[in-house]
């Protein structure tokens, strides 16, 4: 069975469909990363499979069941969402944002438990913020505050997450914190991680399955190395590049050409053997 699955699915903003007739199976326990050109539907998509935008025709399953059959807290007990530039209110804490995460198990009859409990406080160890619990969201770096939100989606206890863009306006070195961080609760919780990445080089180091958003659908999926090409890069960027191996860690990486910087760089040579 598939964490998620799309049957037929078409996504509209008004008139205008984003995406349109959609078959898409997203694989349980694997690192699912989107990839696609502003406004190709990527964050449109990863909405609806949160059930935060209603589909205009089709169907979203979850776990093999449509989810639209499925009550509010019944589908935040399985799937948790990160949208892309969340906000929290001045002064909340970290603690008090990811007890947060604990919303869909809290009724009337039920009132915070001895798993509540458990469940942040391993949310915070997981993510490195346990002595930092009393601290202000909004006191924190951007590397801390998205490593602070991903607690609280993790406190849902959910075996699939989805981020949008979580690395967004994050140094390099946070956006390497932030991944090493999704990738070792993929390893070592086989937790189902779906992201939108903008960075093909880092989609390509971290993702077992490429999902290539264009034109309405997607043209192009499954492992990197046999989806990042050339052709693809071109008619979904509209962009030439040169594909090659990271040699680190072997996986796909783009480099791409910039016409104005070429021309410059083939120059020189012809300068310098006139000198």
């Amino acid at each position: 069975m598939q964490a998620l699955e799309t049957q037929r699915l078409t996504l509209s903003y008004g008139e205008r469909n984003i995406i349109e007739a959609l078959d898409l199976n997203i694989p349980r326990g694997k690192i699912t990363v989107f990839i696609g050109s502003n406004g190709s539907g990527k964050s449109t998509l990863l909405r609806s499979l949160a059930r935060l935008l209603k589909p205009k025709e089709g169907a979203i399953l979850l776990e093999g069941e449509s989810i639209a059959k499925r009550s509010t807290k019944e589908v935040a007990k399985r799937l948790a969402i990160l949208p892309q530039g969340p906000s929290a209110p001045e002064g909340l804490t970290i603690l008090q944002l990811v007890k947060q995460g604990r919303y869909p198990y809290q009724n009337w009859l039920q009132q915070w438990s001895e798993e509540d409990e458990q469940m942040v406080n391993k949310a915070l160890a997981a993510t490195q913020l346990t002595d930092m619990a009393n601290r202000a969201v909004d006191s924190l770096s951007g590397g801390q505050r998205q490593r602070a939100w991903i607690a609280m989606t993790l406190a849902q206890g959910t075996e699939t997450i989805l981020l949008d863009e979580p690395t967004t306006y994050l140094d390099m070195s946070h956006q390497i914190e932030i991944l090493d961080l999704l990738f070792e609760l993929n390893q070592t919780e086989q937790r189902t991680i779906v992201m939108v990445l903008h960075d093909l080089n880092l989609a390509c180091r971290y993702a077992h399955h490429i999902v290539a958003v264009h034109n309405q659908t997607v043209v192009a999926e499954g492992d990197p190395n046999e989806v990042l090409t050339t052709d693809l890069v071109r008619t979904v960027f509209d962009m030439d590049c040169q594909i090659t191996q990271d040699p680190l860690y072997g996986t796909p990486m783009c480099i791409p050409y910039s016409k104005s910087r070429l021309g410059i760089v083939q120059a020189e040579p012809k300068a310098f053997a006139m000198s």
